[in-house]
């Protein structure tokens, strides 16, 4: 994007070699799993972050949870069912698995629930691939049943029993060559610090202990962006408050650069920032108490060389904020700040929460509801829904272009 900014910036970091990105161009991404997948919320945070981070990557991804979902299926059909009307029609290459949560069923560890578990979800990874053949399997670990910010339930509590099936997860995939990613861990020990700075509100990450609000799917989806290889960064400068030229410049391009009386560059970056809402005090305090910015989210704006005094920056005219020489030589984290990038990444969002609810409605309110009722209109309704999903899947798109 092409952004003119007034005032001071940098970027110095030195990264490491960055692993090869789990994604590539042509990629279908299908999320299978129950009600914690169902609720759309990492899965479409997901979905914004290769939206913004790569903006001319084309995948597509379908959100396939089921509320109630066990390996063996649920309200939406056997597993059978759930496959070839869920996951196999658009031919997936990616596809990820979270179940265990309603497997397990939230009691002490049972040897007999655990066996059906691990059988049940080999025939699962058995099924995709012969549905999709060469398809790349996520194999995720359970997300956490809280029993950090509130006591367990019964001794030993329930988290270690999903735990353990995590870690069979973890052998099996290795065996059979999966992916795996841990969305538990990283949750708890996030539910850990956020608990210690703020009781109140720390809760109400996991209201009901088992669905995640926004903020807990926030941490989730960073947890799968990581096994999957994701980057870190989205730009980083670093300037010479007396110098014509930048120091550095990673994921952007710098020009038109004046240090004369106010410094003034446009810079042109590849990526958008990861929306976050901070206004939200419980998505604050999850950011805070996790490592998301640091490794997903990193924006970076170094000035250096700068007079002892308090500087305004601003973006596309906007007024992200005023700070001092150390500030600046220290360097800024813009992607913590209400920049217009931040505001264009929020709208890419808002796109895909609208295209993914529409699918929703054709899939949950017409395809599967009235599937054997007969009804004529039933197919043009649903193609209906399908260009009004590809119209806001192309908004989405170039919404995601920097400008």
């Amino acid at each position: 994007m092409t952004r003119l900014a007034v005032l001071i910036l940098f970027a110095i970091l030195s990264l490491a070699a960055q692993p090869v990105f789990h994604l590539n161009d042509g990629d279908r991404v299908v999320f299978y799993g129950d009600s914690i997948t169902d609720q759309r919320l990492y899965t479409t945070f997901v979905e914004t972050y290769v939206r913004t981070r790569f903006p001319n990557l084309n995948v597509k991804f379908t959100h396939s949870g089921w509320g109630g979902d066990r390996v063996s299926g649920g309200g939406g059909g056997v597993v059978e069912t759930r496959l070839y009307r869920d996951v196999a029609p658009y031919r997936p290459t990616v596809v990820t698995i979270m179940l265990g949560m309603n497997d397990a069923r939230y009691r002490a560890f049972d040897e007999d629930l655990f066996k059906a578990y691990s059988g049940g979800f080999q025939k699962l990874v058995a099924t995709i691939r012969t549905l999709a053949p060469g398809a790349r399997i996520t194999a995720i670990r359970p997300s956490p049943y809280d029993e950090v910010t509130r006591t367990p339930t019964f001794p030993g509590g329930y988290n270690p029993v999903l735990v353990k099936y995590g870690d069979f997860l973890a052998q099996y995939a290795a065996e059979e060559r999966l992916t795996v990613a841990d969305l538990n861990e990283p949750v708890v020990k996030m539910l850990e610090k956020a608990n210690a700075a703020n009781a109140a509100d720390a809760p109400k990450i996991i209201p009901d202990r088992v669905h995640p609000g926004a903020a807990g799917h926030l941490i989730m989806a960073g947890a799968l962006l990581k096994d999957w290889n994701a980057p870190a960064l989205v730009s980083a400068i670093s300037l010479d408050a007396t110098a014509a030229k930048p120091l550095s410049a990673e994921g952007t391009k710098v020009n038109n650069l004046k240090t004369t009386g106010s410094i003034s560059w446009t810079q042109t970056d590849s990526a958008l920032p990861m929306p976050i809402n901070f206004d939200d005090p419980v998505v604050a305090l999850a950011v805070r108490s996790s490592d998301f910015m640091e490794t997903l989210n990193r924006q970076t704006l170094k000035v250096t060389v700068l007079k002892p005094g308090h500087y305004a920056l601003r973006i596309d005219g906007q007024q992200v904020g005023v700070f001092d020489e150390k500030a600046f030589a220290a360097g800024l984290d813009l992607a913590a700040l209400p920049t217009p990038m931040a505001q264009q990444a929020a709208e890419v969002h808002q796109l895909t929460l609208k295209r993914t609810g529409i699918h929703n409605i054709r899939w949950r309110s017409l395809e599967v509801p009235l599937a054997g009722d007969g009804l004529t209109a039933n197919a043009a309704a649903m193609n209906a829904l399908d260009q009004l999903d590809a119209e806001l899947e192309a908004r989405q798109i170039a919404a995601a272009k920097p400008l």
